[in-house]
């Protein structure tokens, strides 16, 4: 696999300064109120990023609906000129598809669309506009969109959110495109396999989404999201991120180039001049609804918690029940018919854990991210966020520290709400 295509493959809380006993140059800043409670998430934390070689992360967990830990952790760039803090802002990559999934299903309970709808229904001045070449469009539905069912599948073509040049020089448009040239784009290309046939994830089918919900909203998606989302929680700081690190929110961190890589850039004064991957390679804002959020780690774990039973404040427990169920066929269910214990459900991956108890997680990667948001079937979730991707070994910073972080939630106590 070449290095190209391996890269595209809480407002309010205490900043009270803490930090680890000095070691030299490998002393860690941690950030955010101190609480015994959670000692072993600080351990963790500032351990993994040192031993990671990480240079900062920010963590949050939430318990009974409410987010109760909140640090920062090394530092916001490999130039340590500034500690990490908890409202420090943070690249989310594909973390943005359970909050698209949630927008979605809060349509689903005012009854304005169903799950089974064709999205053709809720697109059709596009589809009028470029009629699809490929008649199985038609029936492709919001649930197979939310499922990574639809029928694209970027492994066998190519996954056109980063290929905003190519599609903008195809409409003689000005670089780079946006997501509706983008969908203008698929319209006049086959899908790779069936609707329903198997799983394959897919950003584009969330991408789509996000234009459903600007139908929906006759809003931007961003200001749907926020109306739908975001605003009822009462986060205010979530938003969709900026490529060029000029036009950044000054709380967000910069971004690690892991692979020491150069790439064309897609926009600005330096159009198609080499630049670092995380600062113009792609177009962050043509991610927008599966991959162009940033938020703080809280932003995340309190989103989290409407998958609390009885809890949430957007869902209805019949929605929230939805996100759950294993899909038909090949995606929930092996070659012999037995049912997946792992599989995608509505916005997120979700493990059967027997009965009716499930886990569910989704992480976020692009180049200089790495991410990972958790609900577990305790109703406890958290965040990480990384500005890295990997660690020195190549290996994906949220996945080595996945099962880190529930080993150390297991050695509390008596979850307190601390911020």
């Amino acid at each position: 696999m070449t290095k190209r295509r391996r890269w595209i493959a809480v407002a309010g809380l205490a900043s009270v300064a803490a930090s680890l006993p000095a070691r030299g140059d490998d002393a860690v800043p941690i950030t955010g109120r101190a609480d015994a409670t959670y000692a072993s998430f600080d351990r963790l934390m500032s351990r993994f990023v040192r031993e990671q070689r990480v240079p900062g992360a920010s963590f949050a967990a939430a318990r009974g609906g409410r987010v109760v830990y909140a640090r920062g952790f090394g530092y916001t760039s490999d130039d340590r000129a500034r500690a990490v803090e908890p409202t420090s802002l943070f690249r989310i990559a594909s973390l943005s598809k359970p909050i698209t999934a949630l927008a979605v299903l809060t349509y689903v309970d005012s009854g304005a669309i169903a799950l089974d709808d064709p999205v053709a229904a809720f697109l059709t001045a596009e589809f009028e506009r470029d009629p699809p070449v490929d008649p199985r469009l038609r029936s492709v539905t919001i649930r197979q969109l939310l499922q990574h069912t639809g029928g694209w599948d970027s492994s066998r073509t190519f996954d056109p959110m980063f290929r905003t040049v190519a599609i903008a020089e195809e409409f003689r448009a000005t670089p780079p495109a946006g997501p509706d040239l983008i969908l203008r784009s698929m319209l006049r290309r086959p899908l790779d396999f069936d609707p329903a046939a198997r799983y394959a994830y897919s950003n584009f089918g969330y991408s789509v989404l996000g234009r459903v919900l600007e139908r929906l909203s006759k809003r931007s998606y961003a200001a749907c999201v926020r109306d739908r989302v975001l605003s009822p929680l009462g986060i205010v700081d979530m938003s969709i991120g900026r490529t060029l690190p000029r036009d950044r929110d000054p709380r967000e961190v910069g971004y690690r180039n892991d692979l020491g890589l150069r790439e064309p850039a897609v926009l600005g004064p330096d159009f198609g001049k080499p630049t670092p991957l995380p600062d113009g390679a792609w177009s962050h804002e043509a991610l927008d609804a599966h991959g162009g959020w940033i938020a703080t780690a809280s932003d995340l774990a309190l989103i989290a918690t409407q998958l609390d039973r009885g809890q949430s404040k957007l869902l209805t427990e019949r929605s929230r029940r939805a996100i759950v169920e294993r899909p038909p066929g090949p995606a929930g269910h092996h070659d012999d018919g037995t049912p997946r214990d792992v599989f995608h459900g509505l916005g997120w991956r979700v493990r059967d854990l027997g009965g009716d108890r499930r886990a569910l997680w989704h992480t976020g990667s692009l180049p200089g991210t790495s991410a990972l948001l958790v609900h577990r079937d305790d109703d406890t979730s958290w965040a990480v966020l990384f500005n890295a991707r990997d660690n020195p070994d190549g290996k994906p910073l949220a996945v080595l520290i996945d099962p880190l972080v529930h080993r150390a939630a297991d050695e509390i106590r008596a979850w307190t709400a601390s911020p």
